[in-house]
């Protein structure tokens, strides 16, 4: 492994461990055994390095979400997502900072954009199953975006108020008693 990649690797690890904020240049330059120079030679600042460390961690999803369950359904994925939320909460507070800093940062806010669009097909696909080159641009727009909104809201609560954040189960209630609500026709 190059120096490139083993910076990588010391970034997610920093990443989960440390935050965004709280890593350091010589946190990263130290966990990946080389130089600090190295990382403005590869990246061109702790926070490009960091940044990219943070969308591939996103795109891998089994590194962020762990392996999709074998009983496939909306109860099994909520529940594999509040584990996650509940289990890494330095890194999910990490990906929320990002995209804070991504409304000061143009370039940023490019990334986080491409990213959410990788997220709403993404969510599509863990939602219907159907492989994301198959899905149709109305269902990403629709029920990835639903479903992308609601994983964000309830990321937030379960950072926030652990306590009182609601279960895959509660979650699954809700969504059923907003579906009888909706008008037949829009």
């Amino acid at each position: 492994m190059g120096n490139r990649e083993q910076l990588l690797e010391a970034a997610r690890h920093c990443l989960f461990t440390k935050g965004y904020e709280r890593t350091t240049v010589r946190d990263l330059a130290s966990a990946a055994g080389v130089s600090m120079a190295a990382i403005g030679y590869h990246f061109g600042s702790k926070e490009a390095l960091l940044n990219q460390a943070l969308f591939e961690a996103l795109d891998s999803g089994d590194q962020v979400f762990g392996p999709p369950a074998d009983d496939a359904g909306l109860g099994a994925l909520w529940r594999r997502l509040i584990e996650a939320f509940t289990g890494n909460q330095t890194f999910w507070i990490a990906n929320l900072e990002t995209v804070l800093r991504a409304q000061r940062d143009p370039e940023l806010r490019s990334q986080v954009a491409e990213g959410l669009r990788q997220g709403r097909s993404g969510m599509a696909r863990e939602v219907t199953g159907t492989p994301e080159a198959e899905l149709t641009e109305e269902t990403v727009r629709t029920l990835g975006s639903v479903q992308l909104a609601l994983v964000s809201g309830l990321m937030m609560q379960h950072l926030t108020d652990p306590e009182s954040a609601p279960t895959a189960d509660e979650v699954l209630a809700g969504l059923r008693a907003l579906a009888a609500r909706l008008p037949e026709d829009t």
